[in-house]
């Protein structure tokens, strides 16, 4: 038997309670993870317990359980660079970081999965996935043949994407969100609620609407324009 491999979430958010189910979840069909419990920054909710699972510390207590794995649970078209930016912060190697995927998603068997990624119940892949590293995907998001998708990216619920579709690092793509075969997703950009994509979005670009149209643009983390923070 398998021991479970002990897990700590990072973000006491929405979609930190929804990974802890997705952990219980996997845990019901195959014990995989012992959940330890939250870290978040949040000083409210110092050594509170939500949902039953108690929050242990700070964002930078992770450095101190060295023998748990990781996942990282924010996102949010408010800060959508917030998984990148703790990843820098904390600077664990890969091998620290927890992969939650939801048995009730529908993956092919050679779909590879990067590390800290969560891919969340009722997802269906209809031909092997790739994905990056920290991917998050909501629940009923279809991946369909060729998708490329890297580091950092967020899917919303619902998202449908087409054929051959490259999703770049640290795109946003809001709840219901369609995009047609053969489009790029530029790295950072945002893709609103419900838009319709039939054009390549570019990097740092916030598009919208059916069909989607350019509303404006965002810096990505990594500019030099921006300044370095935890």
């Amino acid at each position: 038997m398998t021991t479970p491999r002990p897990v700590l979430l990072v973000g006491a958010g929405g979609l930190g309670r929804e990974t802890a189910e997705a952990v219980r979840a996997s845990n019901a069909s195959q014990p995989t993870f012992e959940l330890l419990g939250f870290l978040d920054d949040d000083a409210a909710l110092a050594d509170a317990e939500i949902d039953g699972v108690p929050v242990l510390g700070r964002v930078d207590d992770a450095a101190r359980f060295t023998d748990a794995a990781v996942v990282l649970t924010t996102a949010g078209t408010h800060d959508p660079s917030s998984r990148w930016r703790i990843a820098r912060r904390i600077a664990l190697p890969a091998s620290r970081y927890a992969t939650v995927v939801h048995p009730a998603s529908v993956l092919p068997a050679k779909s590879e999965i990067g590390p800290g990624c969560v891919v969340l119940a009722s997802v269906v892949a209809t031909m092997p996935l790739q994905l990056g590293a920290h991917v998050v995907v909501m629940p009923t998001v279809v991946f369909i043949h060729d998708i490329v998708v890297e580091d950092y990216a967020t899917f919303g619920a619902g998202v449908r994407l087409g054929g051959r579709v490259h999703v770049r690092e640290g795109a946003y793509l809001g709840a219901g969100a369609l995009v047609r075969e053969d489009v790029t997703i530029g790295r950072w950009a945002i893709v609103g609620m419900g838009a319709v994509v039939v054009h390549d979005v570019a990097e740092g670009e916030v598009v919208a609407g059916v069909p989607a149209r350019t509303l404006g643009h965002v810096t990505p983390p990594d500019s030099p324009d921006v300044p370095s923070h935890g």
